[in-house]
């Protein structure tokens, strides 16, 4: 099925609590990347990503509540989903990552649930064909207790070459009506509906 872009206009204002929210989290990032090597993992815009998920709920596009954020990493844009009222959740493969998004939605009070593990279906990929992508290891999707195709909404930030894969997993795998945001860096957040 056809993926359809959205066009909506951001609204530009930012809550207090959201932006108390976001200087936090870019602050933990920022630690964490002083600290660690860590190649695979690169943030993507949090403004932009709230921005346009702001613009995803006021537009009334999503069929639902239901978010995901596939490789989460700090689980940034699932807590920003939480705190517009989505059901958030996340999945990353990193463990380390995982306990400091744990740690961040517990900090807030945010009820976002992560999994360790895979975004990727079992078989859908061969292994090494994406430089950054776990291929193995457990579903995250599994430890969730949902499926791919029970969300709403997921947010993902594709390495370059892994734009086209993410773009058609999610055709294959999310439910008519699902909407993907992507972020392209440099402020670029993506939205796509599918037909």
């Amino acid at each position: 099925m056809p993926l359809v872009d959205l066009h909506l206009p951001p609204n530009p204002t930012i809550p207090p609590d959201v932006r108390t929210f976001l200087h936090e989290a870019e602050h933990r990032v920022e630690r964490f990347r002083q600290d660690r090597v860590t190649p695979a993992f690169v943030p993507s815009d949090f403004t932009a990503a709230y921005l346009a998920l702001r613009a995803l709920e006021e537009s009334d596009l999503a069929p639902g509540r239901w978010f995901c954020e596939w490789g989460s990493g700090f689980g940034v844009a699932a807590c920003l989903a939480a705190l517009l009222g989505f059901d958030a959740c996340g999945i990353e493969a990193e463990e380390e990552l995982v306990e400091c998004a744990r740690r961040l939605a517990d900090d807030f009070g945010l009820p976002v649930q992560f999994a360790c593990g895979s975004f990727l279906p079992a078989g859908k990929v061969a292994d090494g064909e994406f430089a950054w992508l776990v291929t193995g290891g457990p579903c995250g999707h599994r430890e969730l207790g949902l499926d791919p195709e029970d969300f709403d909404v997921i947010y993902a930030y594709p390495w370059p070459d892994e734009e086209r894969l993410t773009a058609d997993l999610f055709a294959r795998v999310a439910r008519p009506g699902a909407v993907l945001a992507t972020y392209h860096g440099e402020g670029a957040v993506r939205l796509r509906k599918k037909k």
